[in-house]
């Protein structure tokens, strides 16, 4: 039996990344998110200070429940998050909040249980066939660490979101070039996963290492900075990390969509690629996408997308809690 929909609310969603805390009040079954709000991570102490920080600012008390995706990985009461400071036990949350639900998940699993809601005008197409209505669909998010997720088919026609750490896979070379490229960053790192470069971080790295094959020197820059160099073409070596981004992330959303069986398409989140803008290669990364030897037509047809919607992970949110049991 699922949980009638008038009885989980009203509703404290969240969606936690490693830089920004997003925040949404829902009402109501009917009700549209409501007061969304984008804060800093940086500006609270901890998860809870956040939570009560924008509780406080929109007048909203006591939720009956909360759901909030965050980026790491939940495997446990005690959470502690990858690219943030952050620490904390879901059950004294609960208890803070004082909500008879407090479900907390990977940021991920969140965004992918919003997809089949999102609509052609949240959504930028980059190529590929007509996705097949039914089959697994793989979602990829490149923002302050490496996102991944999916949705798998059910018995019961709808779908069930995956939950993983598939950012941290190892980062392969598909060219001499990459060879180069990997090669020295290991050096420094040791261990080099997707999310080292495919990240707000890693584009600076890749920026960074552009400079070093060019024997150039590097300026401190930040994400941002990368990406609007590389948009308006004023640096040669953001340019070439914007390219470098774009090819890597098409090899790894390959592997991704096959390993899935994709046939429902692939969606790009995060914020880096929408902030690239005209800087992000699509034919590059439609290119590397399909470059799978034998199986090139079978990643032809898979259509890619990149959400442009600003917070559809909070919806997300909302559909995990309609899936929890009656009270």
């Amino acid at each position: 039996m699922r949980v009638a929909v008038d009885q989980s609310f009203p509703r404290l969603l969240g969606d936690i990344g490693g830089t920004h805390a997003r925040w949404a009040w829902q009402e109501s079954a009917d009700s549209a998110l409501q007061d969304i709000s984008v804060q800093a991570c940086r500006a609270s102490a901890t998860l809870l200070d956040s939570a009560r920080t924008y509780l406080a600012a929109t007048g909203h008390a006591h939720p009956h429940s909360a759901c909030i995706g965050i980026a790491t990985a939940v495997t446990g009461d005690e959470v502690r998050m990858t690219n943030n400071p952050w620490s904390f036990s879901i059950s004294e949350l609960k208890q803070s909040l004082g909500v008879k639900h407090c479900l907390l998940l990977n940021d991920f699993t969140a965004l992918a249980m919003s997809l089949p809601g999102l609509t052609a005008s949240d959504l930028c197409p980059i190529g590929g066939g007509v996705a097949i209505a039914g089959a697994p669909i793989a979602l990829i998010g490149p923002g302050t660490g490496l996102g991944v997720s999916g949705l798998l088919p059910a018995a019961d026609g709808r779908y069930c979101a995956l939950s993983g750490e598939g950012g941290h896979v190892t980062l392969a070379a598909t060219d001499e070039r990459e060879a180069v490229l990997l090669s020295l960053l290991r050096r420094r790192f040791g261990h080099i996963s997707a999310e080292r470069l495919l990240s707000g971080p890693g584009l600076v790295e890749l920026y960074r290492v552009s400079c070093e094959l060019h024997g150039r020197t590097p300026i401190d820059m930040t994400p941002p900075e990368v990406s609007l160099a590389a948009s308006s073409a004023s640096d040669p070596d953001c340019v070439a990390s914007a390219r470098y981004f774009a090819a890597l992330l098409g090899t790894v959303a390959g592997n991704l969509a096959l390993t899935l069986g994709a046939r429902g398409g692939l969606y790009i989140g995060g914020g880096v690629v929408p902030r690239l803008g005209a800087a992000f290669n699509g034919a590059l990364f439609r290119q590397r996408f399909e470059d799978k030897g034998r199986f090139q037509d079978y990643l032809r047809a898979i259509p890619c997308w990149i959400i442009t919607a600003s917070t559809p992970a909070l919806l997300g949110a909302s559909r995990a809690l309609d899936l929890l049991p009656a009270d």
